[in-house]
């Protein structure tokens, strides 16, 4: 589904961590589409290589492929200082490469711990602060997407790690709207609900049972289309977003509002028991 003018990112060099896969190389895609060039990294150098060959192909614009692992921080120095000398600049940073899993928490080890956070929280600073001082140093505009979750805020149980981390992205998204404002640097964030995902959705939802505890709890009654997410990525890294910053978007086929009220679990109730409510409310 296209809603863009053609070219509205046209000459934009966009560098997505975790492009590779699921959303971030949907993203990738849509940004290709619009006329992007594209730089993805993750820690499979291997995989990234042959997506790079097959999308710079299927879109006839470049896909430039690094490998790194976001844990790392000087690693990251390195990757930014790779892409920003093969391309002359980047515009635009998606944080997309994330790590997570299920787990009562009682059960995780310090080092399950630190993978979640190290990832989600370290790898998405890390990368903000490199290209940050880049565009400070060179008094060039650029902007940041993070993505976050719908849990960030409202916390969850059994995937505490990555609640506390996406937590710690969507504070630092605010704060440093705030703090590089004046520098034309924008920050936003994207909260999705369910994406179905070759890895993350395997691992979050490893059994039809689990998956269904979840359908229940989405108003529309679907889970989201990668399309749907990669359109609001595309406005946020355009020129049209221009007066965007600080602000954190969910796009959760309206799942937060149902777990947030709480009287929607009456939703459960039959017609024939809300008419002997009724007829019990008429009696007095």
């Amino acid at each position: 589904m296209q809603m863009f003018k053609d070219n509205v990112l046209k000459d934009k060099v966009i560098l997505v961590t975790g492009g590779g896969t699921g959303l971030g190389r949907s993203m990738v895609e849509r940004f290709l589409e619009l006329g992007a060039k594209v730089a993805i990294s993750s820690r499979r150098k291997e995989l990234l290589e042959s997506v790079a060959l097959e999308l710079s192909e299927k879109y006839g614009r470049e896909v430039y492929a690094v490998g790194v692992d976001v844990r790392d921080a000087a690693a990251v120095t390195a990757m930014i200082e790779e892409v920003w000398t093969h391309f002359g600049q980047i515009d635009g940073l998606v944080n997309n490469a994330a790590g997570n899993f299920i787990s009562p928490t009682e059960r995780l080890s310090p080092r399950a711990v630190d993978a979640v956070l190290g990832i989600v929280l370290h790898g998405t600073f890390y990368c903000t602060l490199e290209l940050g001082k880049r565009w400070i140093a060179a008094k060039i505009p650029g902007v940041v997407l993070n993505i976050a979750t719908t849990y960030a805020t409202s916390g969850s149980g059994y995937v505490v790690p990555s609640a506390a981390a996406k937590a710690g992205v969507v504070a630092m998204t605010k704060s440093l709207a705030a703090e590089w404002g004046k520098y034309q640097i924008r920050l936003n964030a994207i909260a999705p609900g369910p994406f179905p995902t070759e890895g993350a959705w395997t691992r979050l939802m490893p059994t039809p049972e689990i998956k269904e505890l979840f359908d229940k709890q989405i108003p529309l009654r679907r889970v989201g289309e990668h399309g749907e997410l990669a359109n609001l990525a595309a406005y946020l890294m355009t020129d049209y977003s221009g007066f965007v910053t600080g602000s954190v978007f969910t796009i959760d086929g309206g799942e937060s509002a149902w777990t947030g009220g709480e009287f929607n679990v009456l939703d459960e109730v039959t017609p024939q028991q809300w008419d002997a409510l009724e007829a019990m409310r008429k009696k007095g």
